[in-house]
């Protein structure tokens, strides 16, 4: 059970994601009636999946999701955004929810993970971000292990994938939606 500093995190995080949707597309606004489950539980579950005490890269976090969820949970993250007015979001999060354990990075994925040593073990996450083959065209030098919150056509991205990619990957349903959590390790 989430202890109370977490629900208090969360229902702050629902108050400025509703008062920054009223300036900015953060997320589609037929999701703001249920924030709650379309949003922060959907990219909580992956909690269920990541392994502890370890660094997150959260690719193309928009509106924090799932890299501010997890952040929240405990994990060190890194979000990358590109667009200013998001990443201003982000820092706004930061400095509201007091979590000390997030970094935000101003700037496009591919630069980020360019400056990552090669073959330096790296857990990557992303939701709503791009179709499979992309991630993987960003990642491919690092020894990646995604975490991936897709879609019911992640099986139609894994073909396309594995035509250019070598990697394993492991489908778990969605516990909030027809989607599923997207394992994918580089195969080596």
């Amino acid at each position: 059970m989430l202890g109370m500093n977490s629900k208090v995190k969360f229902q702050q995080y629902e108050s400025i994601l509703r008062e920054w949707s009223t300036r900015m597309n953060l997320v589609a606004p037929s999701t703001l009636a249920d924030i709650q489950t379309r949003h922060i539980a959907d990219s909580a579950q992956l909690a269920d999946t990541l392994p502890h005490d370890t660094e997150i890269i959260d690719l193309g976090s928009g509106a924090g999701f799932p890299g501010v969820v997890l952040a929240i949970l405990g994990w060190h993250v890194t979000c990358i955004e590109s667009i200013g007015k998001k990443v201003a979001f982000l820092n706004t999060l930061k400095q509201e929810l007091d979590l000390p354990n997030l970094e935000i990075f101003h700037g496009r994925v591919e630069d980020f993970v360019a400056n990552l040593p090669a073959n330096d073990r790296k857990i990557f996450t992303a939701r709503a971000f791009a179709p499979l083959i992309k991630i993987l065209d960003y990642v491919h030098k690092t020894n990646y292990r995604l975490f991936l919150l897709k879609g019911r056509e992640i099986e139609t991205e894994i073909a396309t994938a594995k035509q250019k990619h070598k990697f394993d990957y492991k489908l778990i349903p969605s516990k909030t939606g027809d989607g599923f959590i997207t394992i994918i390790e580089k195969h080596v």
